[in-house]
């Protein structure tokens, strides 16, 4: 039995808690419904992109959070936290906008489908960055690897189907919005898998630290976000949008329904926040535990938001969802070599475990740790 520290068990704490309010939060703002500006009837907060902008506010607070803690650090007799070199933050600008297509497209969708769900389908990510590792990186993937890529097509297709049958229930949202909401995130998932490449293919290359990555994807982020919302509010989609105006995005609106229902800004802030922190906890609980940890807490945030889901009646508990879970949690660990250590332990299955390891690439850890380069690609 692994005995943690108090200060990891903290951290791993946070990293589940913050990881599950980040999703929860941005749910529970798009269960709003207030007044806008100009006295219209109550509507729905449906501002995927406003919700984006947010979100990269909290990952640009990632800066403020790496000079507190360098200060804290050279306050020590001996400074263990390396600063990183200087480098050229453009280099983080092509992974940045993929980070913010890729946001606010599931963002939209988190409109059309539940939490649970939304979370579900992103571990959709392993298959198409398994697959540009191979195009692009010249990556060979082991056969676990292979094997945990369609399981996870399987646990997807099954989660789908859970959407699809529980569509017919749900008063909330039409069959179809489920559905299209569901492919906007696999869709988007293409878009992160293009995000990891960049960011394996450049940023590794130099030695930043990660929360100055994460921090300086969230500048670009939310710089130029904010700056396409003006477009946005001139550009008429029709039934696409649910804002009175039925434009891509109306800032405006979206401020005066926080107006009317300060508990939006609640939600908005908590969304906030928790990036933050989320980042901070996974970078930290890699660290300090290991890379495996962070990615088993990663997981078990699903069953967080699944779980709080149902308890709050936001959905419907439906056995095939459980199933499609399971199915996924066993893909993403073969993926990402979890059956390991559980194998080694069986003699027969020894050897096989060492060829494999033999044949790895170097992991999360020794990526994010050994050579001060960058981990990045799970911010949200």
């Amino acid at each position: 039995m692994i005995d943690w520290t108090t200060y990891q068990l903290f951290l791993a704490g946070l990293m589940l808690t913050t990881g599950s309010l980040n999703t929860l939060s941005a749910k529970w703002a798009d269960m709003f419904s207030a007044k806008g500006c100009h006295g219209d009837r109550e509507h729905a907060f449906t501002h995927p992109f406003v919700q984006a902008v947010g979100m990269f506010l909290g990952e640009f607070s990632c800066i403020a959070a790496l000079y507190i803690l360098l200060c804290y650090d050279r306050r020590r007799p001996e400074p263990k936290i390396n600063p990183g070199q200087s480098f050229n933050p453009l280099l983080f600008f092509p992974p940045a906008m993929c980070d913010m297509t890729a946001t606010s497209i599931m963002y939209v969708a988190l409109n059309m489908t539940s939490a649970s769900s939304f979370q579900m389908l992103r571990g959709a990510v392993i298959i198409f960055t398994g697959l540009l590792s191979v195009a692009f990186l010249g990556r060979r993937l082991l056969p676990s690897q292979w094997l945990g890529i369609f399981i996870t097509i399987l646990g997807l297709v099954i989660v789908g189907l859970a959407d699809f049958f529980s569509g017919h229930k749900d008063d909330t949202h039409k069959l179809s919005d489920v559905l299209t909401g569901d492919l906007l995130i696999i869709m988007a998932q293409i878009i992160v898998s293009v995000q990891m490449v960049l960011e394996e293919k450049i940023v590794y290359k130099h030695d930043v630290h990660p929360l100055r990555a994460v921090g300086t994807e969230g500048f670009f982020g939310f710089f130029v976000l904010s700056l396409l919302l003006i477009p946005m509010y001139f550009i008429h989609v029709g039934n696409f949008s649910d804002n009175p105006r039925q434009v891509l995005e109306d800032a405006l609106d979206a401020f005066c329904q926080i107006g009317h229902q300060p508990l939006i800004l609640l939600a908005l802030l908590g969304n906030t926040v928790s990036i933050a922190f989320f980042n901070f906890a996974g970078i930290s609980v890699t660290k300090e535990i290991s890379a495996t940890t962070r990615m088993v807490l990663d997981s078990l945030r699903t069953l967080v938001i699944w779980v709080v889901s149902l308890a709050l009646g936001w959905e419907q508990f439906h056995g095939l969802q459980v199933l499609g879970f399971l199915v996924l949690l066993v893909g993403t660990a073969l993926y990402n070599g979890l059956h390991r250590p559980l194998l080694a332990r069986i003699p027969c299955f020894a050897a096989m475990v060492n060829t494999e390891e033999q044949e790895d690439s170097p992991g999360e850890s020794e990526r994010l740790l050994g050579d001060g380069s960058v981990q990045t690609g799970d911010q949200s």
